[in-house]
């Protein structure tokens, strides 16, 4: 056991699985931990999630760009977001929990501000929004190192319960965001420092109902909102958590520890910004690459990197953790968490435009008998009045699926609701097909609705079983390293849904999407059946 403390927060003496310990010392230092943990990755979600409101009110206040260059923030964030957690899902070893969640936390101070001070003029060029979401993506990667570092503080019996209160109280960072957003919008919350108003051109709403067109908004206290509420959350991260140092062997102090980070992160940066270079159309990028080309490349290519990048000290570490991908269950566990998160977090992305797109318009025949997606939809519901409604489901009931699978085991909850997502998920997809050829899609949103939300309940449950299950099969060196990088994997469902949605909604035809979901996830039921419930498996769980 190490006892190479830096400062006073490092803790040499870590015994989890130690009863007595537990109940004399570790219960408490981990319980506090975690609720400062809580906060602080709330707003990360916020931040990294925020553009699929921000455009919708982009689109409504009249700014001069194409819905289809709106569709990139989203992507650009969504892309950034999942690559910056492949090496966040290091960070702990290298760098200590306390070390790692200040300075993560404390670096979305750059965006939300940022974005702030950009929305406040319609006329910012597309590139400083592209630039704000690129930077938002630290958000979505504070989710990897801060799942990592609970899981260490929590003994194997409670991992499922720990973990599941970080990830699904934190998940609350997406209705969040989409509940307060709207909210801080219709004042000026800021006075004088915060800038002015702009007018709506368009209906927008809140989680009361509709906003009418001519009503003064602050869309940049969408930004601005952010920081003020990450203020208090970093100095009580700084404050209040602590670095396990047998889990953080060496990490060599603040500062190095700092360093390690930013010359990583700073990689990464360089990496995400080709592929997207690549990926995105002109005039933003290149073109050259579809998204399942470019997806698992720049996930090659950041891995590679950081192996060939790291020196001294640093080389070991991620040298250890590396080991990870030797194990088969690293491979079939992201895939599952693929199923869970990815679809959380991708739908909780896509919906409001979706809502838009579909039930925004009123999509009739002209008189060539030629199907057009153009008149507006005089009785459409608001995107920003039910679109977090499914996200607000899903994280709420996510520490409930953790419970459960300490309780029945993990793999067959997560069985039980990949089942209910196969039909949910073309249930959906029905529902978009009839709306997408319906002058009235109203008719069609109440069950389109209730049926996201069960996509979303569903995923929410399964996001605390896939964590349980990763407690099972790996040891305590191991699980937070594979905790960090499945939710990595996973986190790209935040680009691949909206993008592959848009794609079908631009072809008329919505519901592909949709199916082409749900037979991924009879294809996952397959894979958990196959490695964690069958009579030969080589791990039973249960």
């Amino acid at each position: 056991m190490t006892d190479n403390k830096h400062s006073s927060v490092d803790i040499a003496d870590w015994r989890p699985e130690d009863n007595d310990f537990w109940e004399s010392k570790g219960k408490h230092i981990a319980n506090r931990n975690l609720w400062i943990s809580i906060p602080n990755l709330l707003v990360a979600f916020a931040v990294w999630a925020m553009w699929g409101i921000i455009t919708v009110q982009m689109l409504n206040l009249g700014f001069p760009f194409k819905p289809a260059e709106m569709f990139t923030l989203t992507a650009i964030a969504g892309l950034m977001g999942a690559t910056f957690r492949i090496p966040a899902s290091f960070f702990i070893r290298l760098s200590g929990g306390r070390n790692t969640i200040f300075l993560t936390s404390a670096l979305l101070m750059i965006p939300a501000v940022w974005t702030g001070i950009a929305l406040q003029d319609s006329s910012t060029p597309l590139w400083v929004f592209q630039a704000c979401a690129f930077l938002s993506g630290i958000g979505g990667g504070n989710f990897a190192c801060s799942m990592s570092n609970i899981s260490g503080f929590y003994p194997k019996r409670l991992q499922g319960t720990g973990l599941g209160l970080n990830a699904g109280l934190g998940n609350f960072g997406v209705t969040t965001m989409q509940v307060l957003i709207p909210l801080v919008m219709t004042v000026g919350l800021f006075g004088a420092v915060g800038g002015g108003s702009m007018v709506l051109t368009k209906d927008s709403g809140w989680i009361m109902g509709k906003i009418l067109a001519g009503t003064p908004t602050f869309i940049q206290n969408a930004g601005f909102i952010w920081a003020a509420i990450l203020l208090p959350l970093v100095v009580a991260a700084w404050f209040g958590m602590n670095n396990l140092l047998p889990l953080s062997p060496n990490y060599g102090g603040t500062f190095a520890a700092f360093a390690k980070i930013l010359y990583l992160w700073g990689i990464t940066c360089l990496i995400g910004g080709l592929g997207l270079y690549l990926y995105l159309p002109a005039p933003t990028g290149l073109g050259l690459l579809n998204m399942w080309i470019a997806l698992p490349l720049t996930i090659v290519a950041t891995l590679m990197a950081m192996k060939l990048a790291a020196f001294g000290e640093m080389k070991g570490n991620i040298a250890k953790q590396f080991e990870i991908f030797r194990n088969k269950h690293t491979w079939s566990l992201t895939l599952l968490y693929l199923v869970t998160f990815g679809s959380f977090i991708g739908f909780s992305m896509a919906l409001p435009l979706s809502i838009s797109v579909i039930f925004g318009i009123s999509h009739a025949p002209d008189a060539a008998g030629v199907m057009q997606h153009t008149l507006k939809n005089p009785n459409a519901p608001s995107a920003l009045t039910y679109a977090w409604i499914g996200p607000f489901v899903g994280a709420l009931i996510r520490p409930v699926g953790g419970w459960i699978a300490d309780k029945v085991g993990g793999s067959i909850v997560t069985q039980i609701i990949s089942a209910i997502m196969v039909m949910a998920s073309g249930g959906v997809g029905y529902m978009m097909m009839l709306a997408y050829g319906s002058a009235t899609p109203e008719q069609y949103f109440s069950t389109f609705m209730w049926l996201f939300v069960l996509l979303f309940a569903a995923s929410g449950i399964g996001n605390g079983s896939t964590f349980r299950t990763v407690g099972v099969i790996f040891d305590r060196q191991q699980a937070g390293p594979v905790l960090g990088w499945t939710s990595a994997v996973a986190a790209y469902g935040a680009f691949i849904a909206p993008v592959v949605i848009g794609q079908q909604i631009k072809a008329g035809t919505p519901q592909i999407a949709m199916y082409g979901f749900a037979i991924f996830y009879a294809l996952c039921l397959i894979l958990n059946w196959w490695f964690y419930l069958r009579s030969g498996s080589e791990i039973k769980n249960p």
